[in-house]
């Protein structure tokens, strides 16, 4: 019974941190373009020849 006494404030200001912290993400635009962060991990952005070592790793 004394264990629940520590651990429910504890659980709850846990979530609230969590809660907090979601809404500065929401607030702060981390969320505004999911379908760009989609496509831009199909991109490749290095288009120079892998040489031998780099090809043995695939």
């Amino acid at each position: 019974m004394s264990a629940s006494f520590y651990l429910i404030p504890i659980s709850l200001v846990l979530g609230l941190v969590a809660l907090v912290g979601f809404f500065w993400t929401l607030r702060n635009g981390q969320y505004n373009d999911p379908e760009g962060d989609a496509h831009r991990i199909l991109t490749d952005e290095d288009d120079r020849p892998l040489n031998d070592n780099e090809r043995r790793h695939l």
